[in-house]
Order: C-alpha cells, then sequence, then structure tokens
C-alpha cells in the first residue's frame, strides 16, 4: 500500500502538508490545487487497473455533476463517482461534456449523445432532463417513476452493516454523525436512509437517544465541529461509539477526539462510510463501510451504451458495500 511519503513525492508538496491535508486541517492554508493534486495521488497509488484507452472519439456524454470541483474538494464521495464516469469514458473512446445542471441549456444538445447526471433531482429536474433526452443514467439516485437507469447503493443495508458490527462488538452506547443534502432547486431536502435505519435500528434495540444524533452537512468541519459538541455536552456519557454516514464526516470527528486525548477505539470506536482514498492515512486508520464510488461511475457508462444499442427496459443497478476494518474499532 502506499504511504503519504509517496503520496507527498508524487504531488510534490511536503510529508507534513499531506498529512494534514487528509486529516482536513482546518488551520492550513493550501490553494484547492494543492488539495487537488494530494487527493489524486492518493486515489492514483491505490488504483488497481487501468485499461488501455481507445484513441478513437465515438460519441459526446454530458456529465451532470451535482458539485463544483472546488466543493468536491470537500467530500470526496462525488469525485470518486465523477472519476469513475471519466475514466471509463476515456477506455471507451467517449468524449466526456462536463456541466452542472444549470448549465445545461450552454451544451449543443445535437452534439449530445446521452446524459450521466451525478447526484439528487427533484421530480421537476428529472421532468426537465427527460424532456431533454430519455437516454440518461442516474448516479446515486433513482427517479420515483423509474423511467430512467440509475445505479445506486442500498445505504440501508450499509447503515445496518455497520450498526450490526458495533452491536456484535458489544457496543450499546452509539450515537449518529449525519447530514441533510437540499436538492439543487431547493425544493426540499432529500431524505438520507442512513439517518433513517440507524433510528430504526436503535429503537428496536430500544436504544435510541435523540441527543446522540448529530446533524450537519457533509463536510469534515461539520463532523469535527458536532463531535467537539458532543464531547462538551456529554462528558463521560459520550457514547461508546459513533456511526458517521460519510468518511469524510468521520475523519472530521476523529480529529476532535485526538484533539480532546479520547482514546480511539480503546474509549470511542468509529465507523464511517465510502473507503474514500484518505480513510487508510488518517490515525488511526478509519473503519468503514466501502461504497463502491468508482464503479458506480463506470457501471453508468455501461448502461448508457446499452441504451445505444437496444430498446429495453430501464435498468436500477444496486450495488454491495463491504465492511473494511481498520484501526478505529476494536
Amino acid at each position: 500500500m502506499a504511504t503519504i511519503k509517496d503520496i507527498a513525492a508524487q504531488a510534490g508538496v511536503s510529508i507534513a502538508t499531506v498529512s494534514r491535508v487528509l486529516n482536513y486541517d482546518p488551520h492550513l492554508s493550501v490553494s484547492a490545487e494543492t488539495k487537488r493534486k494530494i487527493f489524486e495521488a492518493a486515489e492514483q497509488l491505490d488504483y488497481k487497473k487501468r485499461r488501455p484507452a481507445k484513441k478513437a472519439v465515438q460519441e459526446t456524454v454530458a456529465l451532470i455533476h451535482w458539485y463544483t470541483e472546488e466543493e468536491e474538494l470537500n467530500d470526496l464521495y462525488y469525485r470518486s463517482i465523477r472519476l469513475g464516469v471519466e475514466n471509463s469514458c476515456r477506455e471507451n473512446g467517449i468524449f466526456v461534456q462536463k456541466v452542472l445542471y444549470d448549465e445545461l441549456h450552454l451544451v449543443d444538445k445535437s452534439s449530445i449523445k446521452g446524459i450521466i447526471a451525478v447526484g439528487k433531482y427533484s421530480a421537476e429536474q428529472v421532468q426537465h432532463l427527460g424532456e431533454w433526452t430519455d437516454q440518461i443514467v442516474f448516479v446515486d439516485f433513482s427517479p420515483e417513476n423509474e423511467a430512467f437507469d440509475s445505479v445506486v447503493t442500498n445505504f440501508s443495508k450499509v447503515t445496518e452493516k455497520a450498526l450490526n458490527y458495533l452491536w456484535g462488538s458489544g457496543l450499546r452506547r452509539i450515537g449518529f454523525i449525519g447530514g441533510r443534502e437540499q436538492f439543487q432547486d431547493q425544493t426540499g431536502l432529500v431524505p438520507d436512509k442512513r439517518e433513517q435505519t440507524y433510528k430504526q435500528f436503535m429503537l428496536e434495540k430500544n436504544s435510541f437517544l435523540e441527543e446522540h444524533v448529530l446533524i450537519g452537512t457533509f463536510s469534515a468541519d461539520d463532523g469535527y465541529a458536532m463531535m467537539k459538541e458532543s464531547i462538551e455536552k456529554n462528558g463521560e456519557a459520550l457514547p461508546d461509539a459513533f456511526f458517521a454516514a460519510s468518511d469524510t464526516l468521520a475523519i472530521g470527528a476523529l480529529r476532535a477526539l485526538n484533539e480532546a486525548g479520547i482514546p480511539v477505539p480503546e474509549r470511542v470506536s468509529l465507523i464511517g462510510v465510502n473507503d474514500i482514498s484518505v480513510s487508510k492515512y488518517v490515525y488511526p486508520p478509519l473503519t468503514t463501510i466501502k461504497v463502491h464510488t468508482e464503479f458506480m461511475g463506470e457501471t453508468a457508462v455501461q448502461l448508457l451504451q446499452e441504451q445505444w444499442k437496444e430498446e429495453r427496459i430501464p435498468k436500477k443497478v444496486v450495488l454491495p458495500s463491504e465492511l473494511i476494518e481498520r484501526g478505529t474499532t476494536r
């Protein structure tokens, strides 16, 4: 496995800078470009195989991404999906035109073969995209009307996997660190299956406490702030474990625990979600539920290519997840 030293060498920065960026140190002042180089190096050094790219460009697809590239640096989940789409398109000789949803009107419709839409979309946005073209694949979101292909992860099962692991380790006071997202047209909040499943699980175990549910945004800064507040408020009554809805939140929470001198995992166990590239480099290395984000992007490209070849009923592909045990659980 690559080390922080390897990442520093590839990114052309110091080992200390890499360590602080990977741990989302808020006191470090570096450019977005430096962060991008470090995250890319971490991802590239962990890549398994890469098929040779086809040289001839055959088609063009519009990749609608939910976050700007700068916003992705705060939540690498969507960045990994996007890179999966881009790499797969490159390998298959497909040109990618990247746009945000609000920029779609700038795209030459006649030059686009289809759309890969990453992120969450309201019913009105789904309808608009469907009027634009019927060759669409949604990633990390499945429209309720079931008229389009989609690639998703079952976050209810992800949550159950994490909670069953913690419960099976004898831990009973389990907190939740989550985030809330809004549709970009501000028509409402996106329901989070992780939060819903956590509450259901803990209620069934007669162990649910509202004060152990921490909700903010999906950023390391909010993970840090929520955990710091929980430490100050709960003292010795701090939960024995936390399930964080994303690795980014977990990394922020881990920093707060380390600063407070709370031993992890001896006093508090911590599990994240996604297995982003930096999770193995924090201290202790983060236990997480791996979501195959890059493969989500690759699968979306495959589904779009299928649409080009034949008429068929829409497919909803649900990818599995797996527990990756590291140093934040015992």
